[in-house]
Protein backbone atom coordinates (compact mmCIF):
# COMPACT_ATOMS: atom_id res chain seq x y z
CA UNK A 1 0.00 0.00 0.00
CA UNK A 2 1.40 3.38 -0.99
CA UNK A 3 2.35 5.68 1.88
CA UNK A 4 0.49 8.98 1.46
CA UNK A 5 0.03 12.09 3.60
CA UNK A 6 -2.95 13.73 1.90
CA UNK A 7 -4.72 16.15 4.23
CA UNK A 8 -1.88 16.03 6.74
CA UNK A 9 0.34 18.86 7.94
CA UNK A 10 4.04 18.30 8.63
CA UNK A 11 6.69 20.47 10.27
CA UNK A 12 10.30 19.71 9.35
CA UNK A 13 13.03 21.58 11.21
CA UNK A 14 16.40 22.20 9.63
CA UNK A 15 14.75 21.70 6.25
CA UNK A 16 16.67 24.27 4.25
CA UNK A 17 19.20 21.71 3.01
CA UNK A 18 20.54 18.19 3.39
CA UNK A 19 18.34 15.61 5.07
CA UNK A 20 15.65 18.06 6.13
CA UNK A 21 15.19 19.31 2.59
CA UNK A 22 14.82 15.75 1.28
CA UNK A 23 12.30 14.96 4.03
CA UNK A 24 10.26 18.08 3.26
CA UNK A 25 10.26 17.49 -0.50
CA UNK A 26 9.26 13.84 -0.10
CA UNK A 27 6.45 14.59 2.37
CA UNK A 28 5.08 17.26 0.04
CA UNK A 29 5.34 14.96 -2.98
CA UNK A 30 3.16 12.46 -1.13
CA UNK A 31 0.46 14.98 -0.27
CA UNK A 32 1.50 16.68 2.98
CA UNK A 33 1.36 20.40 3.53
CA UNK A 34 4.77 21.29 4.90
CA UNK A 35 6.22 23.92 7.20
CA UNK A 36 9.83 24.23 6.03
CA UNK A 37 11.72 25.49 9.07
CA UNK A 38 15.33 26.58 8.84
CA UNK A 39 17.22 29.25 10.74
CA UNK A 40 19.55 29.49 7.78
CA UNK A 41 22.65 29.69 9.94
CA UNK A 42 26.10 28.29 9.40
CA UNK A 43 26.96 24.70 10.31
CA UNK A 44 28.08 25.82 13.79
CA UNK A 45 24.78 27.64 14.38
CA UNK A 46 26.00 31.19 13.74
CA UNK A 47 24.09 33.65 11.58
CA UNK A 48 20.64 33.22 10.09
CA UNK A 49 18.51 33.83 7.00
CA UNK A 50 15.15 32.60 5.72
CA UNK A 51 16.55 32.16 2.19
CA UNK A 52 17.27 28.43 2.49
CA UNK A 53 13.75 27.63 3.71
CA UNK A 54 12.18 29.84 1.06
CA UNK A 55 14.11 28.04 -1.68
CA UNK A 56 12.74 24.68 -0.56
CA UNK A 57 9.21 26.10 -0.42
CA UNK A 58 9.68 27.31 -4.00
CA UNK A 59 10.71 23.78 -5.04
CA UNK A 60 7.64 22.29 -3.37
CA UNK A 61 5.30 24.84 -4.93
CA UNK A 62 6.85 24.38 -8.37
CA UNK A 63 6.00 20.69 -8.07
CA UNK A 64 2.39 21.50 -7.20
CA UNK A 65 2.64 21.14 -3.42
CA UNK A 66 1.81 23.44 -0.51
CA UNK A 67 4.40 24.77 1.90
CA UNK A 68 5.35 27.77 4.01
CA UNK A 69 8.79 28.90 5.13
CA UNK A 70 9.74 29.61 8.71
CA UNK A 71 13.06 30.84 10.08
CA UNK A 72 12.48 30.29 13.81
CA UNK A 73 15.40 29.08 15.89
CA UNK A 74 14.39 25.83 17.57
CA UNK A 75 16.13 27.09 20.72
CA UNK A 76 13.54 29.91 21.03
CA UNK A 77 10.31 28.44 22.39
CA UNK A 78 8.27 31.58 21.70
CA UNK A 79 9.37 31.53 18.05
CA UNK A 80 8.65 27.80 17.83
CA UNK A 81 5.19 28.31 19.32
CA UNK A 82 4.54 31.06 16.77
CA UNK A 83 5.60 28.66 13.98
CA UNK A 84 3.12 26.04 15.19
CA UNK A 85 0.41 28.67 15.56
CA UNK A 86 1.13 29.75 11.97
CA UNK A 87 0.66 26.21 10.71
CA UNK A 88 -2.59 25.73 12.62
CA UNK A 89 -3.92 29.12 11.48
CA UNK A 90 -3.24 28.23 7.86
CA UNK A 91 -4.09 24.52 7.76
CA UNK A 92 -5.96 23.74 11.00
CA UNK A 93 -3.78 20.95 12.41
CA UNK A 94 -0.31 19.45 12.81
CA UNK A 95 0.07 15.72 12.19
CA UNK A 96 3.81 15.24 11.79
CA UNK A 97 6.88 16.75 13.44
CA UNK A 98 10.35 15.91 12.18
CA UNK A 99 12.98 17.17 14.62
CA UNK A 100 15.92 17.43 12.24
CA UNK A 101 17.60 20.77 13.05
CA UNK A 102 21.15 20.45 14.29
CA UNK A 103 24.61 21.97 14.54
CA UNK A 104 28.16 20.73 14.96
CA UNK A 105 30.94 22.10 17.13
CA UNK A 106 33.36 19.20 17.10
CA UNK A 107 36.48 19.05 19.28
CA UNK A 108 38.00 16.51 21.61
CA UNK A 109 36.50 16.86 25.09
CA UNK A 110 39.86 18.04 26.46
CA UNK A 111 39.79 21.02 24.08
CA UNK A 112 36.05 21.68 24.06
CA UNK A 113 34.67 24.83 25.64
CA UNK A 114 31.65 24.26 27.86
CA UNK A 115 29.74 26.89 25.86
CA UNK A 116 30.15 24.70 22.77
CA UNK A 117 28.91 21.68 24.69
CA UNK A 118 25.92 23.58 26.04
CA UNK A 119 25.00 25.11 22.67
CA UNK A 120 24.99 21.79 20.81
CA UNK A 121 22.83 20.18 23.51
CA UNK A 122 20.53 23.22 23.41
CA UNK A 123 19.97 22.96 19.65
CA UNK A 124 19.61 19.18 19.34
CA UNK A 125 17.92 18.26 22.61
CA UNK A 126 16.13 21.39 23.78
CA UNK A 127 15.29 22.29 20.17
CA UNK A 128 13.45 18.99 19.84
CA UNK A 129 11.87 19.48 23.26
CA UNK A 130 10.63 22.96 22.31
CA UNK A 131 9.13 21.80 19.02
CA UNK A 132 7.57 18.72 20.55
CA UNK A 133 6.08 20.68 23.45
CA UNK A 134 4.54 23.14 21.00
CA UNK A 135 2.70 20.38 19.08
CA UNK A 136 2.05 17.88 21.88
CA UNK A 137 -1.31 19.19 23.07
CA UNK A 138 -2.52 19.61 19.48
CA UNK A 139 -1.70 15.97 18.78
CA UNK A 140 -3.34 14.85 22.03
CA UNK A 141 -6.54 16.70 21.12
CA UNK A 142 -6.49 15.20 17.61
CA UNK A 143 -5.74 11.72 18.99
CA UNK A 144 -3.09 11.51 16.28
CA UNK A 145 0.53 12.47 15.89
CA UNK A 146 3.79 11.23 14.45
CA UNK A 147 7.09 12.56 15.80
CA UNK A 148 10.62 11.67 14.78
CA UNK A 149 13.81 12.55 16.63
CA UNK A 150 17.02 12.61 14.62
CA UNK A 151 19.54 10.63 16.64
CA UNK A 152 22.95 9.44 15.46
CA UNK A 153 25.38 6.56 15.65
CA UNK A 154 27.63 9.09 17.41
CA UNK A 155 25.12 9.10 20.26
CA UNK A 156 24.31 5.41 20.17
CA UNK A 157 27.91 4.22 19.92
CA UNK A 158 30.24 7.21 20.30
CA UNK A 159 32.54 9.09 17.94
CA UNK A 160 35.82 10.88 18.64
CA UNK A 161 35.44 14.63 18.96
CA UNK A 162 31.67 14.56 19.41
CA UNK A 163 31.05 14.34 23.15
CA UNK A 164 28.57 17.23 22.93
CA UNK A 165 26.81 15.97 19.81
CA UNK A 166 26.76 12.36 21.03
CA UNK A 167 25.36 13.30 24.43
CA UNK A 168 22.56 15.30 22.81
CA UNK A 169 21.76 12.57 20.28
CA UNK A 170 21.52 9.83 22.91
CA UNK A 171 19.40 12.11 25.08
CA UNK A 172 16.90 12.28 22.23
CA UNK A 173 16.51 8.49 22.42
CA UNK A 174 15.65 8.77 26.10
CA UNK A 175 13.18 11.55 25.28
CA UNK A 176 11.58 9.31 22.65
CA UNK A 177 11.26 6.35 25.02
CA UNK A 178 9.10 8.22 27.50
CA UNK A 179 7.09 10.21 24.95
CA UNK A 180 6.14 7.01 23.16
CA UNK A 181 4.79 5.61 26.41
CA UNK A 182 2.91 8.80 27.33
CA UNK A 183 1.57 9.39 23.82
CA UNK A 184 0.34 5.86 23.21
CA UNK A 185 -3.24 6.35 24.37
CA UNK A 186 -3.65 9.28 21.95
CA UNK A 187 -2.05 7.48 18.98
CA UNK A 188 1.02 9.69 19.11
CA UNK A 189 3.86 7.53 17.84
CA UNK A 190 7.40 8.65 18.50
CA UNK A 191 10.49 7.21 16.82
CA UNK A 192 14.15 8.01 16.19
CA UNK A 193 16.06 8.05 12.92
CA UNK A 194 19.85 7.57 12.88
CA UNK A 195 20.98 8.69 9.40
CA UNK A 196 24.23 8.26 7.52
CA UNK A 197 24.34 10.81 4.73
CA UNK A 198 26.66 13.31 3.13
CA UNK A 199 25.47 16.81 3.96
CA UNK A 200 27.28 19.99 4.97
CA UNK A 201 27.43 18.45 8.47
CA UNK A 202 29.82 15.78 7.14
CA UNK A 203 31.66 17.74 4.46
CA UNK A 204 34.96 17.65 6.40
CA UNK A 205 34.92 13.84 6.16
CA UNK A 206 34.64 13.88 2.38
CA UNK A 207 37.79 11.97 1.59
CA UNK A 208 36.79 9.15 3.91
CA UNK A 209 33.26 8.65 2.61
CA UNK A 210 31.91 7.27 -0.70
CA UNK A 211 29.81 10.38 -1.19
CA UNK A 212 27.80 9.20 -4.18
CA UNK A 213 26.46 6.31 -2.05
CA UNK A 214 25.46 8.59 0.82
CA UNK A 215 22.81 10.74 -0.79
CA UNK A 216 20.42 12.16 1.84
CA UNK A 217 17.51 11.01 -0.34
CA UNK A 218 18.43 7.40 0.45
CA UNK A 219 17.62 8.01 4.14
CA UNK A 220 14.22 9.63 3.60
CA UNK A 221 12.26 6.42 2.83
CA UNK A 222 12.87 5.38 6.43
CA UNK A 223 11.63 8.73 7.67
CA UNK A 224 8.46 8.44 5.59
CA UNK A 225 7.65 5.10 7.18
CA UNK A 226 8.31 6.41 10.70
CA UNK A 227 5.76 9.22 10.22
CA UNK A 228 3.16 7.18 8.32
CA UNK A 229 -0.21 6.09 9.65
CA UNK A 230 1.11 2.55 10.10
CA UNK A 231 4.31 3.68 11.80
CA UNK A 232 5.81 1.74 14.69
CA UNK A 233 6.55 3.54 17.95
CA UNK A 234 9.73 3.61 20.06
CA UNK A 235 11.82 2.38 17.13
CA UNK A 236 15.41 3.46 16.48
CA UNK A 237 15.85 3.13 12.73
CA UNK A 238 19.32 3.48 11.25
CA UNK A 239 19.50 4.38 7.56
CA UNK A 240 22.11 5.22 4.97
CA UNK A 241 23.28 4.33 1.45
CA UNK A 242 20.08 2.33 0.95
CA UNK A 243 20.69 0.22 4.05
CA UNK A 244 18.18 0.09 6.90
CA UNK A 245 18.94 -1.37 10.32
CA UNK A 246 17.35 -1.23 13.75
CA UNK A 247 19.12 -0.37 16.99
CA UNK A 248 17.92 -1.43 20.45
CA UNK A 249 18.64 -0.55 24.06
CA UNK A 250 18.80 -3.96 25.69
CA UNK A 251 19.11 -5.44 29.19
CA UNK A 252 20.81 -8.70 30.14
CA UNK A 253 19.40 -11.08 32.73
CA UNK A 254 22.45 -10.57 34.93
CA UNK A 255 23.24 -12.21 38.26
CA UNK A 256 22.33 -11.68 41.92
CA UNK A 257 25.18 -10.61 44.22
CA UNK A 258 25.13 -9.48 47.87
CA UNK A 259 27.49 -9.65 50.84
CA UNK A 260 30.69 -8.07 52.04
CA UNK A 261 32.62 -9.21 48.98
CA UNK A 262 29.97 -7.97 46.51
CA UNK A 263 32.37 -5.57 44.73
CA UNK A 264 34.82 -8.42 44.15
CA UNK A 265 31.97 -10.67 43.00
CA UNK A 266 30.80 -8.05 40.51
CA UNK A 267 34.34 -8.06 39.13
CA UNK A 268 34.61 -11.86 39.15
CA UNK A 269 31.21 -12.37 37.52
CA UNK A 270 31.26 -9.48 35.09
CA UNK A 271 31.32 -11.88 32.14
CA UNK A 272 28.16 -13.57 33.44
CA UNK A 273 26.56 -10.17 34.07
CA UNK A 274 27.35 -9.30 30.45
CA UNK A 275 26.00 -12.55 28.99
CA UNK A 276 23.50 -11.61 26.28
CA UNK A 277 21.60 -14.90 26.27
CA UNK A 278 17.94 -14.07 26.98
CA UNK A 279 18.57 -10.32 26.98
CA UNK A 280 15.43 -8.23 26.57
CA UNK A 281 14.29 -4.90 25.14
CA UNK A 282 12.34 -3.51 28.12
CA UNK A 283 8.88 -2.08 27.57
CA UNK A 284 9.72 0.59 30.15
CA UNK A 285 12.35 1.43 32.74
CA UNK A 286 10.61 -0.48 35.52
CA UNK A 287 11.71 -3.73 33.83
CA UNK A 288 15.18 -3.33 35.33
CA UNK A 289 13.81 -3.23 38.86
CA UNK A 290 11.54 -6.20 38.20
CA UNK A 291 14.45 -8.33 36.98
CA UNK A 292 16.53 -7.35 40.00
CA UNK A 293 13.74 -8.01 42.51
CA UNK A 294 12.96 -11.37 40.90
CA UNK A 295 16.58 -12.44 41.25
CA UNK A 296 16.58 -11.30 44.89
CA UNK A 297 13.41 -13.28 45.65
CA UNK A 298 14.82 -16.36 43.96
CA UNK A 299 18.07 -16.02 45.93
CA UNK A 300 16.14 -15.89 49.19
CA UNK A 301 13.83 -18.77 48.28
CA UNK A 302 10.71 -16.58 48.12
Amino acid sequence: MTIRFDGQVAIVTGAGGGLGREHALALAARGAKVVVNDLGGARDGSGGSATAAEAVVAEIEAAGGEAIANAASVTDFAAVQAMVDQAVAKWGRVDILVNNAGVLRDKSFAKMELDDFRFVVDVHLMGAVNCTKAVWEIMRQQNYGRIVMTTSSSGLYGNFGQANYGAAKMALVGFMQTLAIEGGKNDIRVNSLAPTAHTRMTEDLGAALPLEALEPSLVTPGLLYLVSRDAPTRAILAAGAGGFERAYVTLTQGVHITGADAPEQVAAQFEAISNRDAEIVPEMGAAQGMIELTKAQQAHGA
